[in-house]
């Protein structure tokens, strides 16, 4: 009977365990072996850790300049000198632009103007020279690019109406700067044909549109700064461009224009590309924009810094106006150069100077000799050599030869082997009996 019922428990306990293991737990609930142990031995009840979803974290940005130990000068944030200035890349076409700006300079100081004409980049180098010449209020510089304009495409802006447009204003130009070639790179198109890019057709149609823009400021006698283009970031590109800057060079040299090279100035010393480079001031600063085709400020002012001199150059060659006056300096006596005669002779003060300057006479190789073996010389024979010798014909010379140094102001004449000899003796003459090499 015992047996039986030691078996009926054991029974039951198996099917109420296998019950509570069976039986579908809710997310979160009590974990059912540990609760139901708990509950016969007077436990404490046992939750299972919940497990919790990591919330999202924002990721960390990292900043990474060329140089790990100065970082760019972009990064650092510098008052602007004129906040009402627009951005390089928002260059608006119309002719106010300079008003908006407000830093018209007076027109009463004004008395040399160059026009820059081209592209965004020439708007750029607008931009540029304004910085270098901000403290010169005579130098006015005239921003007449259009942005997205070139040679090629007449049809959306024709350069060489616009720079007769320009000459025929009232406003009187002393010099153009022209940058442009970046938006050229595409068929050209004349009457019903289709040039390929760069093709020899295409490179001679476009080299006549060249001609056709320079000859009209030629004409004009308004002298040309061509400035090339700076080498970009995409190779293809800026291969392209690369030639086109050897069509401006050829063609701007031949009118007699000047050629700013901006090549090398805007390349890292293995001659390739880089968005970071020296500023006029020898920083390392950021030059170019993200699209690898434009410059930032401090790239602006770098490119006016090589056409800086050309423009100077022109104004200190340029004629004065009618009626300016001249400043006029003394006139000075033209200095005769005396004709080459015989040297000056210096007259003696007791007569006529000496035709030969007097030499001393020669020293004897070793002076007075005395004998250690044999009887010793007295004082008085010593002293009567020393006069012997003082009233000869070495004193003699030697106060002729002061004379003529000190009182006729003569000249002592080199002696031979010595070092003020500069006496040309020429080459040996070989011996006869030297055998021949």
């Amino acid at each position: 009977m015992l047996t039986i019922t030691r078996r009926l428990r054991a029974a039951l306990t198996v099917f109420f365990l296998a019950l509570l293991i069976a039986a579908p737990q809710p997310a979160g609930a009590q974990d059912a072996i540990s609760d139901f142990f708990g509950s016969l031995f007077g436990g404490s009840h046992y939750r299972a850790p919940q497990r919790q979803r990591a919330q999202p974290q924002a990721p960390r940005l990292r900043r990474v300049g060329p140089d790990r130990n100065q970082n760019p000068a972009y990064w650092r944030t510098a008052p602007k000198k004129n906040p009402a200035k627009r951005s390089l890349r928002d260059h608006p076409d119309s002719e106010d632009r300079r008003e908006r700006r407000g830093d018209e300079k007076s027109e009463a100081e004004i008395n040399f103007r160059v026009a820059v004409i081209g592209d965004a980049l020439a708007l750029m180098l607008a931009d540029g020279l304004d910085e270098a010449f901000d403290s010169r209020p005579e130098i006015d510089v005239l921003h007449k690019g259009k942005d997205s304009s070139g040679l090629v495409r007449a049809d959306f802006y024709d350069w060489q109406k616009g720079a007769r447009d320009l000459l025929a204003g009232a406003v009187k130009i002393d010099a153009a700067l022209i940058l442009l070639g970046s938006n050229d790179r595409q068929p050209l198109v004349e009457g019903a044909q289709t040039l390929e890019t760069l093709s020899p057709a295409w490179r001679e149609r476009y080299a006549a549109r060249i001609d056709s823009l320079l000859a009209i400021f030629k004409e004009k006698g308004v002298p040309v700064i061509w400035v090339g283009l700076p080498l970009m970031k995409a190779e293809g590109f800026s291969a392209d461009m690369g030639r086109l800057n050897e069509i401006y060079k050829d063609h701007a040299t031949r009118a007699g224009a000047a050629f700013v090279d901006l090549w090398e100035p805007f390349a890292d010393e293995r001659g390739q590309y880089s968005a970071f480079g020296p500023d006029v001031n020898g920083q390392n600063v950021k030059l170019r924009t993200a699209d690898g085709v434009h410059v930032t400020s401090a790239g602006a002012r770098k490119m006016a810094h090589f056409v800086e001199g050309e423009i100077q150059r022109l104004i200190e060659q340029r004629p004065p106006a009618p009626g300016a006056p001249q400043a006029s300096l003394p006139a000075t006596p033209q200095e005769t150069a005396p004709t080459p005669a015989s040297p000056p002779a210096f007259p003696s003060p007791g007569g006529a100077p000496l035709a030969i300057a007097p030499t001393l006479p020669a020293r004897p190789p070793i002076g007075p000799v005395q004998a250690l073996s044999g009887a010793p010389a007295t004082g008085d024979a010593l002293a009567a050599r020393g006069e012997a010798a003082a009233a000869g014909e070495a004193a003699a010379a030697a106060r002729a030869l002061a004379n003529h140094l000190f009182v006729e102001g003569g000249d002592q004449p080199a002696r031979a082997g010595r070092i003020d000899d500069f006496t040309w003796r020429g080459a040996a003459a070989p011996d006869a009996g030297a055998p021949t090499p």
